[in-house]
């Protein structure tokens, strides 16, 4: 058994992508058979090699890790192989509209209520006729040619499907700059790396009805097939470029593995998305039936509350590079039951040792000329809270909300956050002072 995560090098990886590169990955292990990264960088304008090193980087991070790994750069040799082939059969046939021309077609379609699909007019064309529109410069693209018979397969996600190809177009698979569209080259690599179970977005369920002919037409096994549905935020579809979607920001932003992981590996199914220690754990519970054919909503709190859980169980070795010069051991220790991310301990950092704006209302102000007037002498501890918060409650007759909260805001001007025992020794006893006397 074989799966792959086929990327494209012409962006960063976002949620969608890496969804699908772990579903692969768990399915692969979960069946005892082996994950490929295949780079589809045929684009040549558009591929870069900076996205192909963060491909990797990112799935490393993950602990995704392939058995093996392909470029489709370096198999043009056999692409242009099967392209001969297939124009000796008749399945690959040469067309010389313009994208303005077939723009036009399209709105008349449109216009007339038809859907847009190619009219095959260039299969009308003699060799008079293509040898006059090449003198006059027009380079001819390449359309594989469907066979007029319903396409389907059962679909391991959504079940039995059958497309028609009435509804498409031939599609275009070598344009006329001589570069190759997505479809032959990713049909010719699952055949010749004998790829048996491709899963991916429920946006590929066209393409692989295309897929499906051109393989039939290489006499080649057909693969078995699972769509899942697409992550989509309240904005609407996940892309290379939007934002919070993007792997290299998450991980920039102090989202741990694990927590992506869990997320990823069950959204779109009826399991809890809870924080699992290790991928052996999610392997152990993958089953590709379980995810639904109905739309997936994602939601960015659904991640950084995994990833809180995640940082209370992480240690400061593990973080310590993305953390501000001079943050401690202790200081981490201390609030990171209280952060979403990294930048929440940032945060943090900044609240205890820069300054802060807080405001206070004015019946609490005399209260904290108290509290400020009974702070414990000696060194600040964890024990300073308690001895303080005793004394006050003592002195001033307040208790509960109206007792800490003033002093909440006072330290760190803001209502929530760890416990004040921990942030004092952190925060400091001229600065606790000091911002008290401010107060």
């Amino acid at each position: 058994m074989l799966t792959r995560f086929a990327p494209s090098p012409t962006g960063y990886l976002h949620l969608g992508n890496i969804r699908t590169a772990l579903v692969c990955w768990l399915y692969a292990r979960k069946e005892g058979g082996k994950f490929m990264l295949r780079i589809d960088d045929t684009d040549r304008e558009r591929s870069k090699e900076e996205y192909v090193t963060a491909i990797r980087k990112e799935l490393d991070w993950l602990g995704i890790n392939p058995d093996m790994e392909a470029r489709q750069s370096e198999r043009f040799p056999r692409y242009f192989e099967i392209i001969e082939k297939l124009k000796s059969v008749g399945r690959l046939y040469a067309c010389y509209e313009t994208a303005e021309e077939l723009e036009f077609k399209r709105k008349i379609q449109l216009g007339r209520g038809m859907p847009p699909v190619y009219d095959r007019s260039s299969l009308k064309l003699t060799d008079a006729d293509r040898s006059k529109l090449e003198s006059e410069g027009r380079k001819p693209h390449y359309r594989f040619l469907l066979e007029d018979r319903e396409i389907e397969w059962d679909d391991q996600i959504r079940g039995k499907i059958k497309l028609s190809p009435a509804s498409m177009s031939d599609p275009i698979v070598v344009r006329g700059n001589g570069d190759f569209t997505y479809m032959l080259p990713s049909s010719v690599d699952d055949i010749d790396f004998e790829i048996t179970h491709i899963l991916r977005g429920e946006d590929h369920i066209s393409n692989t009805a295309i897929q499906i002919q051109i393989m039939q037409a290489l006499d080649a096994k057909i693969p078995s097939f699972a769509h899942n549905s697409l992550i989509k935020t309240r904005e609407g579809k996940l892309s290379k470029r939007s934002g919070k979607a993007g792997i290299s920001e998450l991980r920039e932003q102090g989202i741990r593995p694990m927590a992506l992981c869990s997320f990823l590996a069950k959204i779109g199914t009826a399991d809890n998305i809870e924080l699992k220690d290790s991928l052996q754990q999610l392997m152990e519970e993958f089953d590709i039936t379980k995810f639904s054919k109905s739309p997936t909503m994602y939601d960015f709190e659904d991640i950084l509350r995994l990833n809180s859980k995640a940082l209370h169980e992480t240690s400061f070795s593990e973080i310590k590079d993305k953390m501000p010069a001079g943050l401690t051991e202790d200081f981490w220790n201390s609030v990171r039951a209280n952060v979403e991310n990294i930048e929440t301990a940032k945060l943090w950092w900044d609240i205890c040792k820069n300054e802060i704006n807080a405001t206070i209302a004015a019946e609490d102000k005399d209260f904290l000329k108290l509290a400020n007037d009974n702070f414990p002498e000696g060194e600040v501890t964890k024990t300073t809270w308690d001895s303080w918060i005793s004394q006050l409650k003592t002195t001033s007759g307040r208790k509960g909300k109206a007792l800490f909260m003033p002093l909440r805001i006072a330290l760190t001007g803001i209502e929530h956050g760890p416990e004040l025992k921990d942030l004092l020794p952190l925060i400091g006893r001229e600065t606790i002072l000091k911002r008290l006397t401010k107060a």
